[in-house]
């Protein structure tokens, strides 16, 4: 039994995570503004915080792992700068809390989907994403250039949210790298909420891709 911090635990990815982790016999905090959505479980410690406060460090010390599912609201108007302030803090709080693992949950707009192309900035992205995308894959490029915060970034599959979301728990899947993974067919590949829950929580049970990015699809 390990001890996990879910940052984000009411949202779609972070509730999986938290259910999932749980599942697992996991001890699992769950951070959340509001934690009356969080998964009631003798496992599971809900804590009402945002990210933003000044002693959201002090939070994070003792725990083997942090998953980082943080979103500032698709509905908000603020999003993209938002989700700038929301990580800044997120990793100055690692940092001080020397966390040994952060897992960065991002998105797909930063995938390579041919050479010197990424997902973000072929003709058909939606307009409207762009603006949170680019703060993600700015993240992303900070992140590259450090190791005073011991970090993983997860991409999901290109077509995860955009099709109808599956929670459909398989507990399989496939790993990629910078690139979109693709189906049989060269379409771009989906993923379940589930199977991505899964994937999150083998990743920071093992601490498996500590300074890198990885995607993951349906397998």
């Amino acid at each position: 039994m390990k001890k996990f911090a879910v940052i984000g635990a009411t949202g779609l990815v972070g509730s999986a995570v938290v259910k999932e982790l749980a599942q697992r016999g996991h001890q699992v905090t769950a951070f959340a503004r509001n934690i009356d959505k969080v998964q009631k479980a003798d496992n599971v410690q809900a804590v009402a915080i945002d990210a933003n406060a000044p002693d959201f460090a002090d939070k994070l010390v003792g725990f083997d792992a942090v998953v980082n599912a943080f979103n500032a609201g698709w509905e908000n108007p603020n999003l993209a700068n938002d989700l700038k302030q929301g990580h800044a803090n997120i990793l100055i709080a690692v940092k001080t809390a020397k966390v040994p693992y952060l897992l960065v949950v991002g998105g797909a707009g930063s995938l390579n989907v041919a050479p010197n192309l990424q997902l973000v900035d072929t003709p058909d992205f939606p307009a409207d994403v762009y603006p949170a995308a680019n703060a993600v894959r700015e993240l992303l490029n900070e992140l590259r250039t450090r190791t005073d915060v011991n970090w993983a970034f997860l991409s999901p599959a290109a077509m995860f949210a955009i099709n109808p979301v599956s929670f459909e728990r398989t507990g399989k899947y496939r790993i990629g790298g910078d690139d979109v993974l693709l189906n049989v067919d060269g379409t771009p590949a989906d993923i379940s909420v589930a199977d991505l829950a899964v994937a999150i929580a083998d990743d920071v049970e093992n601490k498996g891709h500590l300074f890198k990015r990885f995607t993951v699809a349906q397998k």
